[in-house]
């Protein structure tokens, strides 16, 4: 007797939202990248999550500052017009530029590699027996692994831990302050209460799909300037 697997309605429902929000992505991607290279700045992050379209920015590899107040400002008008006269969103959504900040989230591949040579905390989802939160120095990163020399060995004595990217359920940059401790040393634990700071630049505008300027959160009806915040 021949059995069929089939996938249940819910599970099919997630992989069609997916599809319509990796789609979606991809429009806004082709849209903002124009201005974000006339800026002089990266797109270091995209993501639509809870009805909020977040745009981060970054100053290219190698910049001694980051990306400031005014020109989180300014970026977010320009976005704000673009998206407004393409329309690539459909419904309410929150339009949110910002920063990554002194500790910035790792999620792609591309993020490991541009964060070698800093400390990061990791929590993985399966390690099957391992420990799955760690910390260190990030000392290699590829399309689908990365290696960390940690700050404490593992039971088993290991130094060096080499994970898959696609296992991470969050990783982030560890803002030290003073001097950074060497491997082994004394630290925070990952992902723990350690002393830390954000540094982010953040604005936010509220947004209808072909409905122009809108009153809401971070923006005035009427006004192409967006409320402008700045986490500490």
């Amino acid at each position: 007797m021949a059995i069929t697997m089939t996938d249940s309605p819910a599970h099919e429902a997630a992989h069609a939202l997916s599809m319509v929000e990796g789609a979606t992505l991809q429009k806004v991607r082709t849209l903002v990248l124009p201005i974000v290279a006339d800026l002089k700045l990266d797109l270091y992050d995209l993501e639509f999550r809870g009805g909020t379209l977040r745009i981060t920015l970054d100053t290219p590899p190698g910049s001694e500052g980051g990306v400031n107040l005014d020109t989180i400002a300014l970026a977010t008008r320009l976005f704000g017009r673009e998206l407004d006269h393409h329309d690539p969103v459909p419904g309410h959504y929150t339009l949110e530029v910002t920063s990554p900040g002194l500790e910035r989230t790792l999620r792609t591949p591309a993020h490991f590699q541009r964060e070698i040579g800093k400390t990061i905390a990791v929590r993985l989802r399966d390690t099957a027996g391992d420990a799955r939160r760690l910390q260190g120095v990030l000392v290699a990163a590829d399309e689908r692994t990365a290696t960390v020399l940690l700050d404490t060995p593992g039971p088993d004595g290991a130094t060096e831990r080499v994970f898959a990217i696609d296992q991470v359920d969050r990783a982030r940059t560890v803002f030290l302050w003073g001097p950074t401790p060497k491997p082994g040393g004394k630290s925070a634990g990952a992902l723990g209460p350690a002393r830390t700071a954000s540094g982010a630049q953040k604005a936010t505008a509220a947004k209808k799909a072909g409905a122009g300027k809108k009153a809401g959160a971070g923006k005035k009806s009427g006004s192409d300037t967006p409320t402008t915040r700045k986490d500490t």
